[in-house]
């Protein structure tokens, strides 16, 4: 592996033609997957890598012209100094915001070896050229921030916005709430009747504990196995099991570890409080993301979570 320093003239050149054929498939990549949901900022990574084409252009010329048409083939993996890229354009859930970092890092680092290059660079021609393309990748290091004024002055950003918001609702906020009512509210009966049952604290945080753990395993699996998102744009299925799974689980941890207080009335009470601002955290949840009226909401939640809790209560006072 080789370090620019040791490069000559003819690789640095080869490396340079590389790298933009690269970055310019990373942007197409970028538009390809963020199109459906973005079109606008599609659209601009499309501009993007036409740049980058035009800039390989410019590099094969000069080259052709100093060199031949005999092409070493070097690339970025060959050249100590860069930075290993992290794939992002691959992933099946593409996060706007996580292109645009991307792509603003891609730009700096292609300014930073073109200065470096054109600095070594012998030909008067060739050290121009490289430095024109280090000023033209400096212009665009600046890159989430040159998107958003442009997607502000086209009127596009409130569209993206909002796409953006609804994406969130249904790939973050839906599973988790549904974990968080399951866990809030379903844990409710076992944890009490365990509670009422045994006048036990610790018995009630074994039973609380279990049942927990269990119910966010079973509702991540089941959040995760139910849909690919690949039809309904959901997501990526694992991270909504994992939103599910992992509310699921605060929701019945929250009402659970007041029994590691060993006296019972207490533990009882401060747990009872818990699961009343559980509940209001759920409607606020509903009303906040889901477009459901809060007294609409408030009344929907207490009325089912005062019945699972008068269940458990029953069932373990008999």
């Amino acid at each position: 592996m080789k370090r620019v320093t040791d490069l000559s003239e003819a690789e640095i050149l080869a490396l340079a033609i590389s790298n933009e054929e690269e970055d310019a498939r990373i942007y197409l990549s970028f538009a390809q997957r963020l199109r459906a949901n973005y079109p606008h900022s599609a659209g601009m990574f499309e501009e993007m890598a036409a740049e980058e084409h035009g800039h390989r252009h410019s590099l094969l010329a000069l080259y052709e012209s100093r060199f031949g048409k005999e092409l070493p083939l070097i690339t970025r993996q060959d050249v100590k100094g860069f930075l290993k890229r992290n794939p992002v354009w691959l992933h099946e859930d593409l996060q706007l915001d996580a292109a645009r970092r991307h792509a603003a890092l891609m730009e700096l680092e292609a300014s930073r070896f073109y200065a470096s290059a054109a600095e070594r660079a012998v030909d008067t021609g060739t050290r121009k050229l490289l430095a024109d393309l280090a000023e033209a990748e400096r212009a665009h290091e600046s890159l989430a921030e040159r998107l958003g004024e442009e997607l502000k002055t086209s009127g596009a950003a409130d569209e993206e916005e909002e796409t953006r918001k609804r994406l969130f609702v249904l790939q973050i906020v839906q599973p988790a709430l549904a974990g968080l009512i399951d866990g809030s509210v379903s844990t409710l009966a076992p944890i009490f009747a365990a509670a009422f049952a045994t006048h036990d604290s610790w018995n009630a945080f074994v039973v609380g504990l279990a049942a927990s753990i269990g119910a966010g395993i079973s509702m991540g699996l089941t959040e995760a196995l139910s849909d690919d998102g690949v039809v309904t744009g959901r997501g990526h299925p694992w991270v909504r099991g994992g939103a599910c799974g992992i509310a699921t689980t605060i929701g019945g941890l929250g009402h659970t570890l007041p029994y590691l207080i060993p006296d019972f009335w207490l533990a009882t009470a401060i747990a009872g409080v818990i699961v009343a601002c559980e509940l209001v955290v759920i409607a606020w949840v509903r009303w906040r993301y889901m477009d459901t009226p809060f007294g609409s909401a408030i009344v929907q939640i207490i009325l089912g979570g005062l019945l699972v809790l008068a269940v458990g209560i029953a069932i373990g006072s008999s």
